[in-house]
């Protein structure tokens, strides 16, 4: 399933990057507290949830990120899974809305659209070991005993409600 990897030097090096311009960004929120629109995809096998550690927030997500200018949040929800572990030939329609939440996120007004995409598989992540870290699948009990980013939580919440658990 999951695979450990030791960071290379450069590695190392480009996760210092990410972590330094978010610390970047988050002093920019701070002051501009700007409107952002992020779009994540909660995928589910066997009623476990995949969930990942980006290496510059000390919380675990969804796999997904920002929406760009124009660009339908589906989309992006698609493009983030290709580029940050390596899936592809999933079609928008794979994609079912489950939460849409704006909060106040460190510093920012944070639109998060979280879409709900179940497998028959275990998907097979490549990840780069630079941006994401590690990745897992966690019954949604463990999830929620984990440092997660909020919106996740109500998406979890959101799924075993309309499980009936």
């Amino acid at each position: 399933m999951r695979r450990v990897q030791v960071p290379s030097p450069l590695d190392r090096a480009i996760r210092l990057a990410y972590k330094s311009a978010y610390r970047a960004m988050r002093v920019y929120w701070a002051v501009r507290h700007p409107n952002t629109h992020g779009a994540l995809v909660g995928i589910w096998h066997q009623g476990q949830i995949l969930l990942v550690k980006n290496s510059y927030v000390p919380y675990r997500s969804l796999p997904g990120g920002y929406v760009r200018p124009g660009e339908p949040a589906r989309q992006a929800a698609l493009r983030e899974l290709r580029e940050e572990l390596g899936l592809t030939g999933l079609r928008e329609e794979d994609l079912v809305p489950s939460v849409d939440i704006t909060h106040d996120w460190e510093g920012k007004r944070d639109h998060v659209e979280i879409f709900f995409l179940e497998v028959d598989a275990v998907p097979e992540v490549d990840i780069d070991n630079r941006e994401v870290v590690d990745w897992g699948l966690y019954t949604p009990r463990q999830a929620l005993d984990m440092h997660l980013f909020p919106p996740v939580v109500a998406h979890i919440r959101e799924v075993m409600a309309r499980a009936g658990k």
